[in-house]
């Protein structure tokens, strides 16, 4: 078996994964109420590397996601963006955007040898934080966000929190999502450079 190291706990995730037990409870503005979705997802993940800033050596996984509602063709939900690994500080990195007019730069310290980890982003934070356009900030500006990650073998879990301070609830609205993915196809890491 090769060495995988470099990769840090994203080694883990490289591939193709399918689930079709999502959940989704958000704001469905047809009904002007929040209500369940359940739905289907592809997730890819394919390595590359190094990246080098400066003496900052990246190694990291190409994503790609798409959701469907159960029963629909088109998907209701994508993104595209990357996950990185830094070892010298120990942290994982999700950056991705979202066709609606939003990004997400994620992170945290991450263990190397990591199953399960959480990332965090926050509105206001130059580190970790979330961008949007000038419609979701007038009307549903994402203030927080918060993603828990699971392998287990060829079975991926998540969880995710996005708080939404949103025109229709007096409260910070949390829309949230969660599934169960099973890995479909297997990539190679490369070696280290």
């Amino acid at each position: 078996m090769s060495d995988t190291s470099h990769f840090g706990p994203l080694a883990q995730l490289a591939g193709e994964w399918e689930g079709s037990s999502g959940t989704d409870v958000s704001h469905h503005h047809a009904d002007d109420k929040a209500g369940d979705t359940s739905y289907r997802e592809h997730i890819t993940f394919k390595p590359f590397g190094p990246v080098d800033n400066g003496s900052q050596r990246l190694y990291g996984l190409d994503y790609k996601m798409a959701a469907w509602r159960l029963g629909e063709d088109d998907p209701f939900h994508t993104e595209i963006g990357y996950w990185l690994w830094d070892s010298e500080l120990e942290h994982v990195i999700r950056g991705f955007v979202i066709p609606r007019g939003s990004v997400i730069l994620a992170g945290g310290e991450v263990a190397p040898d990591a199953t399960s980890f959480t990332l965090r982003a926050e509105a206001d934070s130059d580190e970790y934080g979330i961008c949007s356009n000038t419609y979701l900030i007038e009307n549903a500006r994402c203030t927080s966000y918060v993603y828990n990650v699971s392998v287990d073998g060829d079975t991926l879990t998540y969880d995710q929190d996005s708080v939404l301070s949103m025109n229709e609830y007096d409260e910070p609205y949390h829309h949230t999502d969660a599934n169960t993915l099973q890995r479909v196809t297997t990539f190679e890491i490369p070696p280290p450079a």
